[in-house]
């Protein structure tokens, strides 16, 4: 009889599994891949749809075409899993049979508890996010004027963070739009817990882009017209190195899971990176488990980190050909956070989609 394999989520890790998978398995088991949007989404270029919603053609793809044919898409939220009867229950109440299922759902974002924040702000985790935040700020500079400037605040200096100050910066000096930007970190420093050289990089571009970097300070409370700072949570699954959990039929990766590292405290990082590269093994090991073979272990390799603001970029211990390449910025991390973005949508899409989105990356 052959066994059933469900993928849940259409993310890097979701998308990455299923064409690794889809090579692995050879018609040996059937594949569902379940979504609760029907496109794969390139998120970490997703910030630039903030200045230029038209760059959502490059970097948007749909399920249906990255997919091979004998796999089947279900475009449905699921709602349950139900590990007695090895089923995934949907919004619309009809279920999926599984044998063996990967949990590959992306991150939510957290509102710590802040009084007002979840009403009262926008997000950046799915296409139609980085559409309502281009809005937003169209809507913002269009009521505003030079005396009296609209306020756009970012909360928090990490990746999203600084990247969406960026595009918001490079929107309003393309439209001479009368905005202040504010990005509010709690922490001490931008891009928190990294090498001081790529941090201070970081914080200079910002200045130069005239965002107003606040750190050392939090958000205490939200409300319609004004954001208050003052000074100063995971439903994530725990999983093995081969991506097990406490039930053997079910996987996870992504940012749904914190995956064990040999002789590490911390679990491998919720990154882009970090999922590309998991979601190979994990395809490799659910065409394992169909077949009963031994299942590979994975060790999240940091192959450096990539960050724009704006069209500025800035690399940082990034392996090169033969060696670790120290912090650095100008063309050479442009063309190189360029070429990340595109190899992913090679990876998924094929040569063509590729340069097609290459220019604006």
């Amino acid at each position: 009889m052959t066994d059933d394999i469900v993928v849940l989520g259409s993310g890097y890790a979701g998308t990455g599994a299923v064409k690794r998978l889809e090579r692995e398995i050879d018609g040996e088991a059937d594949i569902t891949w379940i979504s609760d949007v029907d496109h794969h989404l390139v998120l970490h270029e997703s910030h630039r749809i903030i200045r230029k919603p038209d760059v959502r053609d490059q970097i948007t793809f749909d399920c249906e075409e990255l997919k091979a044919p004998s796999t089947r898409f279900v475009n449905a939220r699921v709602e349950a899993l139900d590990t007695d009867e090895r089923t995934v229950d949907l919004a619309d109440g009809s279920t999926v049979d599984y044998d063996y299922v990967l949990v590959a759902f992306g991150s939510r974002t957290a509102f710590f508890g802040i009084d007002g924040l979840r009403e009262h702000s926008l997000t950046l985790k799915s296409l139609q996010d980085a559409l309502d935040i281009h809005d937003a700020v169209t809507d913002a500079a269009a009521e505003a004027t030079k005396e009296d400037p609209a306020q756009v605040v970012v909360g928090g200096a990490g990746l999203s963070g600084i990247q969406s100050a960026g595009e918001i910066a490079e929107f309003r000096d393309l439209h001479r739009a009368p905005i202040d930007i504010h990005l509010v970190e709690g922490l001490d420093n931008v891009f928190p817990n990294n090498d001081p050289v790529v941090q201070a990089k970081l914080a200079k571009l910002l200045d130069d882009k005239d965002v107003n970097v606040m750190t050392g300070e939090f958000i205490g409370e939200v409300d319609e017209e004004t954001v208050y700072v003052q000074d100063e949570r995971s439903h994530r699954v725990h999983t093995e190195q081969d991506f097990t959990t406490n039930d053997e039929r079910v996987f996870a990766i992504g940012d749904a899971a914190l995956i064990d590292q040999p002789g590490e405290e911390n679990p491998a990082p919720p990154t882009a990176q970090a999922a590309w590269q998991a979601a190979e093994v994990a395809g490799v090991n659910l065409a394992r488990a169909a077949r009963g073979e031994p299942l590979e272990t994975w060790t999240h390799e940091d192959k450096g980190t990539l960050v724009s603001v704006g069209d500025e970029a800035v690399a940082h211990n990034v392996i090169g050909a033969r060696e670790v390449v120290d912090t650095f910025g100008g063309p050479a991390a442009e063309m190189l956070k360029k070429t990340v973005a595109a190899r992913w949508i090679k990876d998924v899409a094929g040569y063509g989609a590729a340069a097609k989105a290459f220019p604006d990356m």
